[in-house]
């Protein structure tokens, strides 16, 4: 019997995933890779990364979106899940913004993290 859990997100961009993962400050490799569990059982993944304990998290392609994977069991981060989860999904939203932005001719002017962890971004363009 499987132990691993599959926690559906609203990431779609593996790039921007990366992206994020890097900023947090894990050191992922890109996939396919096996995701290790409870009694050797493997899921494979796009993105993963280790824990010291050796087990593994991972974000896996639904068909839709990247869920996360991981034997929960023996989740081992200075955070819960959900707010693992938060933070990734905040610094995906930053990049995916910045990156849609540039690709129509956009770029970040201004940027301010406020108080409560958010992010403010001014985008401009310059017209010719």
């Amino acid at each position: 019997m499987s132990h691993f859990s599959q926690i559906k997100t609203q990431i779609r961009n593996l790039e921007s995933l990366k992206d994020a993962l890097s900023d947090l400050g894990v050191d992922w490799k890109s996939g396919p890779r096996e995701v290790r569990g409870y009694q050797g059982l493997t899921e494979s993944a796009e993105v993963a990364f280790e824990q010291q304990n050796g087990y593994d998290i991972g974000f896996k392609w639904n068909g839709k979106e990247y869920e996360l994977v991981a034997d929960l069991q023996y989740w081992q981060q200075s955070l819960s899940v959900d707010g693992f989860l938060r933070q990734v999904t905040q610094r995906y939203a930053y990049h995916t913004v910045v990156k849609e932005t540039a690709r129509v001719g956009f770029q970040v002017s201004e940027q301010q993290k406020n108080e409560d962890g958010s992010i403010r971004l001014v985008v401009q363009r310059w017209g010719a």
